[in-house]
């Protein structure tokens, strides 16, 4: 069982910068691929950046050059750090852990960018 704690959303101003951290229990949190998920107003869940097990990572076409995603797996942390942040990112940010077949989920943090 691994339990997912988001913390760091808030509201900023167009062209503003967050760091999101994801805090996780367990011992194991270095052999799951760990991802940032959101979901906007009226929008489905969409996948905004992974990082593997491996330190491979990947982004959504709408984030790249603006996010990076981290990971320390001696605090059993992964971060997502958002620069240029633009009023389309506002959203629900949700920390993900996957392995395999199974998946956990944080409760999720409002990041609301605005002027």
């Amino acid at each position: 069982q691994v339990q997912l704690v988001e913390s760091g959303g808030g509201l900023v101003q167009p062209g503003g910068s967050l760091r999101l951290s994801c805090a996780g229990s367990g011992r194991l949190f270095s052999i799951f691929d760990m991802g940032w998920y959101r979901q906007g107003p009226g929008k489905q869940r969409e996948l905004v950046a992974v990082i593997t097990r491996f330190n491979m990572r990947n982004y959504a076409d709408s984030v790249k050059g603006r996010f990076t995603i981290s990971r320390d797996n001696a605090k059993n942390t992964v971060f997502l750090q958002m620069n240029s942040l633009e009023p389309e990112d506002t959203a629900v940010y949700y920390c993900n852990a996957a392995l395999d077949a199974t998946t956990y989920w944080g409760q999720g943090t409002q990041v609301t960018v605005s002027s």
